[in-house]
């Protein structure tokens, strides 16, 4: 029996997870074989809506705090998806406070489960592509191209993988960090990840309010959807630590998909929710200097050979990524906003 912890569990990532986890009903233990799911506990600073499951338990705290991490993590903890984090831009603006959630919150995660001495508990986590930077980038990063972040967010994420990979090699920890490109589309509100507005162009419109888009047209965004991202996270941890060898960081694959064809795709969607008597609202081209400047030093694809031989899967088209927002959280979308 199986007990999991994912911090961050408020967020929309952390609730999809905990929701197919539950519906999995199965993660592979310690024995390296699938074992039931006992438990999961949902970490976030602010305590999570659900899922409603007896399974689930929902606390409220601060990662930054070491003793508090320490009483989240303890020996009965097989698994930890370590997914708590102030995003891009909201870590460019709060310096201080990027690197002691970021950073010092990961350590903490890390000294929690090196406490551990029953067994050696699973860490996935969450990375970024942010750890790429620079105007020199090829237009699709791959397992060859070189780290080299240009934002403190960035740099937190490479910090928390290599300390990943050294806590594993001593052996206090089994852990897996992935690479995520721009996770699209994400229900709910806009936050201050500077790719948030790739989410908002497409959720907004297809929920009748109007969005409005940062960046140029041909912006490019490396993209993966909620589907693929939950498949991944759940294969990183499953998969045995021989296939990650040493280096326990993998890079995602994600399309390659600009503003402009990003706009095109919900023009295309549009005619069968108007045909069901639904508004589509606008989308309104508005520069900003400073989120242009942080796109512009992210890739536009990321293709990984490794990620693909190890069974990761990536979504065919813009229009599956739109498509499954339709199917999954478009009627949930304009319900929040209805009873807003």
């Amino acid at each position: 029996m199986l007990n999991v912890v994912i911090t961050g569990g408020a967020g929309f990532i952390g609730q999809k997870l905990a929701a197919e986890l539950l519906r999995r009903g199965k993660l592979t233990g310690p024995s390296g074989q699938p074992e039931e799911i006992n438990q999961i506990i949902l970490f976030d600073v602010v305590k999570a809506a659900g899922p409603q499951d007896p399974r689930v338990t929902t606390l409220a705290g601060d990662i930054g705090d070491h003793a508090e991490i320490l009483k989240l993590i303890g020996h009965n903890t097989h698994s930890v998806f370590h997914l708590a984090a102030i995003v891009s831009s909201g870590a460019e603006a709060d310096f201080e406070g990027g690197y002691r959630v970021n950073l010092e919150g990961t350590r903490n995660v890390l000294e929690a489960c090196r406490a551990i001495t029953t067994h050696t508990p699973r860490l996935v986590f969450a990375s970024s592509v942010a750890v790429y930077g620079g105007d020199d980038l090829p237009k699709t990063v791959t397992d060859q191209t070189a780290q080299r972040p240009t934002t403190s967010y960035g740099v937190q994420k490479l910090s928390g993988e290599l300390l990943i990979n050294d806590y594993s090699r001593k052996g206090f920890v089994d852990g897996r960090s992935i690479r995520l490109p721009t996770i699209m589309v994400r229900p709910g509100k806009p936050n201050k990840a500077a790719s948030t507005w790739a989410s908002s162009m497409i959720r907004e419109p297809l929920s009748g309010v109007d969005a409005i888009c940062p960046v140029r047209p041909d912006s490019p965004m490396a993209c993966l959807s909620p589907r693929h991202t939950i498949d991944a996270f759940i294969r990183a941890h499953d998969l045995p630590a021989e296939k990650f060898g040493k280096d326990r960081a993998l890079l995602l694959s994600g399309i390659r998909v600009t503003a402009g064809e990003m706009a095109a795709a919900v023009e295309r969607a549009t005619p069968a929710l108007r045909g069901a008597n639904r508004k589509v609202g606008t989308i309104h081209w508005t520069p900003d200097t400073a989120i242009q400047k942080i796109v512009d030093g992210w890739p536009g694809a990321t293709s990984s050979e490794r990620a693909r031989t190890m069974g990761f899967t990536v979504d065919a088209s813009i229009d599956e990524i739109v498509q499954s927002f339709i199917a999954d959280d478009l009627d949930n979308q304009i319900k929040s906003l209805q009873s807003s």
